[in-house]
């Protein structure tokens, strides 16, 4: 039986997911997109006796990252984001922190990852796809022993992120699905930025991506 676990805390202003992935062994933990009440996902991390060892950016929208200090003081984490988002993530004008009652807010990454590269985080590899579109530096970020893909803002339950945003772009967010995601396993579980988790058979079939011939 594998020790990969999950819990999913819905936060922030636009009720983002951030995820808590741990090892039910060793106890450690990756947190992906913190998004928001930083004292709550501690106070769960106590709970849960687990202790985070790194934080998993698919994105540097305000939503994603408002806790990602927070996390980073209590605990010895690394930050990971994409190469191609650096500068969203430091702008506030760009990740629309300020937006909603937010702060404004600049998040630099610890380690800025690229398509195709492995990360070994607590027992598990996890493969980072590049994937543009909602943003110009988006990644997914696929755990092929789990069959468990965290989507961010890319792909979601029968929709697919905006594009009406800083660096978004249409065109590109239907190649990152249609080339990166749907090439993935049926059986892979999505884990998106918000709502309901899906499978990719099931977008495969439903998602307006897939019949999209823009």
């Amino acid at each position: 039986m594998s020790d990969f676990r999950i819990q999913t805390y819905v936060l922030g202003e636009v009720s983002t997911n951030c995820y808590l992935i741990y090892h039910d062994g060793s106890r450690e933990a990756v947190v992906v997109d913190p998004a928001d009440n930083g004292a709550y996902v501690q106070n769960k991390c106590r709970e849960l006796n687990v202790k985070p060892a790194a934080v998993l950016l698919t994105h540097g929208h305000f939503d994603h990252i408002l806790a990602v200090k927070d996390i980073c003081r209590a605990f010895p984490c690394k930050v990971y984001a994409g190469i191609n988002e650096e500068l969203l993530l430091q702008d506030p004008s760009l990740n629309l922190s300020g937006s909603m009652g937010s702060e404004q807010l600049g998040i630099e990454a610890d380690v800025l990852v690229k398509d195709g590269d492995e990360l070994s985080l607590i027992g598990f590899t996890w493969k980072v796809l590049e994937t543009p579109g909602h943003t110009s530096g988006s990644v997914c970020y696929y755990v092929e022993s789990e069959q468990a893909l965290f989507s961010g803002d890319t792909l979601f339950a029968d929709s697919l992120g905006r594009t009406d945003l800083p660096t978004g772009d249409m065109r590109a967010i239907v190649r990152s699905i249609q080339e990166k995601l749907f090439s993935l396993p049926a059986d892979t579980m999505v884990y998106p930025g918000h709502g309901e988790a899906t499978t990719i058979r099931h977008e495969q079939r439903y998602n307006p991506v897939a019949v999209y011939r823009g």
